[in-house]
């Protein structure tokens, strides 16, 4: 007996860690196929029996209304609802047990590639090219406030604003820049392999194209002028971070070792030749303090320890919470260099090397 061939599409997702909306299946037989470059969810092939019988009794019955013709997932950390969709509706081939993407009509691609064709990213990309990027592309929409990405989240998806406004926030919710149409985000760590760099939130009600970063490799090694665009972009934003971050500390600035290690920490002081007092609280051994006058480090306390071995033992420090608060007394400015800054960081570096490997 030859099996019909059911579709199945999401319109309801609660948190399902595998498929999204508008995400199609396709069960023929004993067979489920799910989109390219989707995992076979266990839990749904495990609802087989149900959907089956489900297939059964609306090839039976003719039901052709959507809200007959759903059913839930049985759930794990989330759940989605699917309805039934004939395939001459769903529009995909019916060949073969993998599914294939679902065709966008022709109209639809080339309005979106008129619009893309705008943008600063594919100006340099021809009309028919752009037509094969929109492909790979989904639109998705977000009220304001919401939190698409959030810092610290593994990279999954480089994000293109057709509509509306995002923030983008750094350490302690603090604003970077904002972006608006045409601009893009979630780039940095696709492009390192780290986790998101900051939280990016809707100001207003919010519509973006994104692509898998698997996708988004592909279409960087097909277009040279692709990679210089991000290349470009990359370095331009790494530069605001910097720049934003000077005028953090010019102002005063609190934050968490966890996110800015002392490493780091130390160096932006002295790079950006700023004077002031870092304070250090909750530390493995208490507190610590260091004044820095124009960028070169004047004193250092912590603990029982003071001048160099302090700034050696507070390289060691991973957790805790830090305040820069610029400006010295004539009093608080007098005296010498410890040692010269670069040199102190090495050696530190050092020590912290000789000790891991004893």
């Amino acid at each position: 007996m030859n099996n019909p061939e059911a579709i199945f599409k999401i319109i309801k997702n609660s948190n399902c860690p595998l498929y999204e909306m508008d995400d199609e299946f396709r069960l023929k037989g004993l067979a489920l196929s799910v989109e390219e470059n989707k995992p076979t969810c266990i839990t749904l092939a495990a609802d087989m029996k149900e959907v089956l019988v489900l297939c059964k009794t609306i090839e039976a019955s003719g039901i052709n209304n959507n809200k007959d013709a759903t059913f839930d997932c049985s759930g794990c950390t989330g759940r989605i609802r699917l309805i039934y969709e004939k395939p001459e509706d769903a529009g995909l081939k019916k060949a073969g047990v993998v599914a294939d993407p679902p065709k966008k009509h022709d109209d639809d691609i080339g309005a979106t590639a008129n619009l893309l064709s705008n943008f600063s990213m594919f100006q340099a990309i021809d009309k028919s090219s752009i037509k094969d990027i929109v492909s790979s592309l989904k639109l998705k929409k977000f009220p304001p406030g919401h939190i698409i990405i959030r810092k610290g989240d593994p990279g999954i998806n480089l994000f293109i604003i057709v509509s509306g406004r995002v923030e983008i926030l750094g350490n302690d919710e603090l604003t970077i820049t904002f972006l608006e149409k045409g601009e893009v985000f979630g780039e940095m760590s696709l492009l390192s392999g780290e986790p998101v760099g900051a939280t990016v939130k809707g100001v207003e009600t919010t519509k973006v194209l994104f692509i898998s970063g698997k996708d988004f490799r592909k279409i960087l090694n097909r277009f040279p002028s692709l990679q210089m665009y991000f290349a470009r972009l990359l370095a331009r934003r790494l530069a605001q971070t910097n720049i934003v971050r000077s005028e953090e500390f010019a102002s005063g600035m609190v934050g968490k070792l966890s996110e800015m290690p002392p490493t780091e920490l130390f160096q932006t002081l002295h790079q950006n030749q700023k004077t002031g007092i870092l304070s250090l609280m909750q530390l493995s051994k208490g507190s610590a303090e260091l004044i820095f006058r124009d960028g070169e480090l004047i004193r250092a306390v912590f603990g029982e320890n003071s001048g160099q071995q302090a700034f050696f033992e507070l390289l060691k420090e991973k957790e805790g919470r830090f305040k820069f608060i610029p400006g010295l007394s004539a009093q608080q400015a007098e005296g010498n260099p410890i040692a010269d800054f670069m040199w102190l960081l090495m050696e530190g570096l050092n020590k912290i090397d000789e000790l891991s490997e004893k």
